[in-house]
């Protein structure tokens, strides 16, 4: 048996029929090998072989069928120069210790790595020679007989040598192809990883072409987004434009009816100072008139100038209601244009301008000797000038205030009726929204 801390060597369970026994050559072979001794095996390395690593030389009992049948084996060392076709003598020795016991026949085997069989030597047996070994006593007609049996053995020996030197031939040709199948399948294996590395960039590729397909129809629906937009948003400019036109055509109309209205607003505040100076002429006259009056009026006359003073004085309380209807009609209008030009009225200055409306007193009584007939009407004149200047009046809503307002409630009171433009601090009436609304939407265009 062999030694068991030796690897075990490949084998197979190739045919006998499938191995090459020409390819390693076993030399000096001895018919006998003696037991409890060494055995050395001698062989030769034929061009037709290259070895490897995990060759070895197996002692195999005559009539096996596979590798796996060894009874013991040394690994085959690797030759040490190899040059071309050249023949490379090698050698193992086998110690005593694992050689057969027995006088079976056995022979030397070489298999390669892979399992297969490349030399087979001829059978030998484990014994010592014995005598009858050594001589042989033969007759005439058996030497004759030897002779032509070695002349046949010879034969059959050259006959094999022609076959051997055919089949190694022929294995030179199998090596050939076989070496091209070699190159052929390596030459396919390149052609497989090509084609597998052709397969994985193609399906990357599909990958890639569905990803830029489904990125195209992504872009494809935002650019019609994009369009619609585009649409809704010239839509909207032709809309706003339209609508800044407008607005801007109003805004002519409303300066040019402002300009207007400060004209008519000059007339009426021309006219209404003229009308207060004829009245302050008349009252004049009238004091003087009474002046004199007091002077020359007698006991006898008294009634007479009183009628006279009477029917002058009811003249001038109608021409007084007309002023006042004029004066009314004058603050009407003047509050239709504070709510037209709400951006350049002044409160203030309609207090201004109703304080200087108010009448000049009447000279006080005391002149006559038995008193002025007319001062209750004048101071009934006086009284209600009095009034007239010290009622206030909202030019929005004509709400009338109380005497003891202060001025700061009434301009709070006028200030809730307007809309100041929070970016040029301008003032329209809430009244006219609409307005507001295209002035804030004329700065937005800005």
């Amino acid at each position: 048996m062999m030694d068991e801390t030796l690897d075990e060597p490949p084998t197979s369970a190739v045919f006998l029929d499938n191995c090459h026994f020409s390819q390693v050559i076993f030399n000096n072979v001895e018919k006998f090998y003696v037991p409890g001794g060494d055995v050395i095996c001698y062989y030769t390395l034929t061009h037709n072989i290259v070895p490897r690593g995990k060759d070895w030389v197996g002692i195999f009992r005559v009539g096996w069928k596979t590798t796996r049948e060894y009874y013991t084996f040394m690994w085959a060392p690797l030759p040490g120069d190899v040059h071309g076709d050249t023949t490379v003598q090698q050698q193992i020795q086998f110690k005593a210790y694992y050689l057969p016991k027995d006088d079976e026949y056995y022979q030397f085997c070489y298999i390669d790595q892979d399992g297969v069989v490349r030399g087979a030597s001829v059978p030998f047996q484990f014994r010592a020679e014995t005598e009858d070994d050594i001589l042989v006593v033969t007759t005439q007609g058996e030497v004759e007989e030897i002779e032509l049996q070695n002349k046949n053995l010879l034969k059959e020996n050259e006959e094999l040598q022609a076959t051997c030197a055919n089949l190694q031939k022929q294995n030179t040709e199998l090596q050939e192809e076989l070496k091209k199948t070699q190159e052929l399948q390596n030459g396919l294996e390149s052609l497989r990883s090509s084609t597998e590395k052709l397969e994985l960039e193609l399906n990357s590729l599909k990958k890639e072409n569905k990803h830029l397909k489904e990125l195209d129809k992504c872009r494809e629906a935002e650019l019609h987004l994009f369009k619609e937009q585009i649409q809704n948003v010239t839509s909207e400019k032709v809309h706003l434009e339209t609508r800044l036109k407008t607005a801007l055509d109003h805004m002519d109309q409303l300066q040019s009816q402002v300009l207007n209205y400060e004209k008519e607003m000059e007339n009426l505040v021309r006219k209404d100072h003229n009308k207060t100076e004829q009245l302050e002429s008349l009252k004049e006259e009238n004091r003087q008139l009474c002046m004199t009056i007091t002077q020359q009026q007698q006991d006898r006359d008294l009634m007479k100038e009183l009628e006279e003073q009477r029917h002058l004085f009811q003249i001038l309380q109608a021409k007084k209601n007309e002023s006042d209807e004029e004066k009314q009609k004058l603050g009407e209008e003047n509050d239709t244009l504070l709510r037209h030009l709400s951006q350049t009225r002044d409160v203030s200055s309609f207090s201004a301008v109703l304080q200087a409306q108010a009448p000049v007193p009447a000279p006080e009584a005391g002149c006559l000797v038995f008193g002025n007939p007319y001062y209750a009407a004048e101071a009934n004149l006086k009284s209600r000038a009095a009034r007239i200047d010290s009622i206030r009046k909202c030019p929005m809503c004509d709400d009338i205030f109380p005497e003891d307002i202060e001025a700061s409630d009434c301009e709070a009171h006028v200030q809730s009726h307007l809309l100041e433009c929070p970016l040029c601090n301008e003032t329209f009436e809430k009244s006219n929204q609409q307005v507001f609304d295209d002035h804030i939407f004329c700065h937005d265009l800005e």
